[in-house]
């Protein structure tokens, strides 16, 4: 209910990052190898790899997804991001934990 959009948003940030984490480690790579690398179906992959060249995380190459020019900006914000996520959380749970 009040947190079912938070859970499917972190699910797509954790499907999003595993594709990443593949690209960066494999690329280029295609759609087909990247879902049977990820055992994701194609049709997930495909929509992550749209998000990723949307943030310029990734960019298309003739040979497949590969890391775009945003990757050294996002990790080295990575940390603090996911920081922040958790802090956020934990206040969250303190709320809750007072009625």
């Amino acid at each position: 209910m009040l947190f079912d959009q938070v859970n499917r948003e972190l699910e797509l940030s954790q499907r999003h990052l595993e594709v990443l984490k593949v690209v960066i480690d494999r690329g280029p790579i295609g759609i087909l190898k990247l879902a049977e690398e990820t055992g994701m179906p194609t049709h997930k992959v495909r929509y992550s790899l749209r998000v990723l060249e949307q943030e310029q995380l990734i960019k298309p190459s003739s040979h497949g997804a590969m890391a775009g020019d945003a990757v050294d900006k996002f990790f080295s914000d990575f940390e603090k991001d996911v920081t922040g996520i958790i802090i956020r959380s934990e206040v969250i749970r303190e709320i809750g934990k007072s009625f």
